[in-house]
């Protein structure tokens, strides 16, 4: 399985967010709760409708977005 076989976005589902296909759990809740110093185990505790690969594919679906991001540098007028 892809990122793309896990990562759904749908208009319908939590405003058209990326949640892991099949739920209502967002990446970015993903990411929060690694952020906040939740481990794999209390993840999948906390949600039983994810799996090991959802955890992987929501930190692989948010580092692909980060990647493809444009960057623009603003110089000050002098």
């Amino acid at each position: 399985m892809t990122v793309t076989d896990r990562i759904e976005l749908n208009p319908n589902i939590m405003l058209g967010k990326p949640v892991i296909r099949g739920t209502r759990v967002t990446v970015e809740l993903v990411l929060r709760k690694i952020a906040e110093g939740a481990d794999e185990a209390t993840l999948l505790a906390a949600y039983p409708t994810l799996t090991k690969a959802d955890i992987q594919a929501a930190v692989t679906y948010a580092a692909d977005s980060l990647a493809h991001e444009k960057t623009v540098v603003l110089t000050g007028q002098g």
